[in-house]
C-alpha cells in the first residue's frame, strides 16, 4: 500500500510540475535587458515604454524546420506587427555564429537574443533539459547540441510565444511542449 501511496504522491509531483511550466495571461512579464544580434541593447521595461506591446518568442535554433517556419512567418508578418506598434524579440539558446544561419535562412529583421545562461528562458519558465537519448538520436542526424548552443547543458526552450502589453502583463501565450505547434501569426495580431 505504501509504495501505492508513495507512486501516486511522484505522479502527482510530475503533473504539478508540468502543470507550471511557462507564464500565463495576466501574469507580470518578468523584465530582461540584453543584447541583439545586431549590438542593440533590447530592454524590456524600455521597449514597453515605446511600443504598445513586445511579442517575445523562443525558438530552439537554426537546425529546426519547424523555428525556421514560424520565423519566416513572422518576417513575413512583421510589417503587421510594427504597425500595431508592437516589437519582436526572439530569444534562443544557441550561439551567435548560429543566429547568424538563423537570419540568412529566415530573413528576420527582428531583434534576436543569444540567452547564454538561460536567464531568460528560466524567467519565462520555458527552459528544459534534453534527455540523452534525445541528444544521443539527434547527435545520430548530424547535430551536435555542444556545437549548436556553445555549451553542454543540452537546455532548449519550449517554443513559446508571448504577447506582453504596455501594463508589462502576459496579454497573449502560446505554450506547447509538441515543438511542431507554434503560435499563427493571425492569433497574435488578434491580440495586438
Amino acid at each position: 500500500m505504501k509504495k501505492y501511496i508513495l507512486a501516486a504522491l511522484g505522479l502527482m509531483f510530475s503533473v504539478q510540475i508540468m502543470a507550471q511550466a511557462g507564464l500565463k495571461i495576466g501574469d507580470t512579464a518578468p523584465n530582461f535587458s540584453a543584447k541583439d544580434n545586431s549590438g542593440k541593447t533590447v530592454d524590456l521595461k524600455e521597449l514597453l515604454r515605446s511600443h504598445k506591446s513586445v511579442v517575445l518568442f523562443f525558438y530552439r535554433g537554426q537546425w529546426c524546420p519547424y523555428c525556421n517556419k514560424q520565423m519566416q512567418h513572422i518576417q513575413d508578418s512583421l510589417q503587421l506587427l510594427t504597425d500595431k506598434k508592437a516589437y519582436v524579440i526572439g530569444v534562443t539558446p544557441e550561439t551567435s555564429e548560429n543566429i547568424t544561419k538563423t537570419v540568412a535562412k529566415t530573413k528576420a529583421a527582428y531583434s534576436i537574443v543569444q540567452d547564454k545562461g538561460y536567464a531568460i528562458m528560466k524567467s519565462y519558465g520555458v527552459n528544459y533539459v534534453m534527455d540523452e537519448a534525445t541528444v544521443a538520436k539527434y547527435k545520430g542526424y548530424g547535430l551536435d547540441m555542444t556545437k549548436a548552443n556553445g555549451n553542454a547543458d543540452n537546455v532548449l526552450p519550449v517554443p513559446a510565444t508571448y504577447v506582453i502589453n504596455s501594463a508589462g502583463k502576459i496579454a497573449f501565450v502560446h505554450f506547447d511542449k509538441d515543438y511542431s505547434k507554434r503560435a499563427a501569426v493571425k492569433d497574435i495580431l488578434a491580440v495586438l
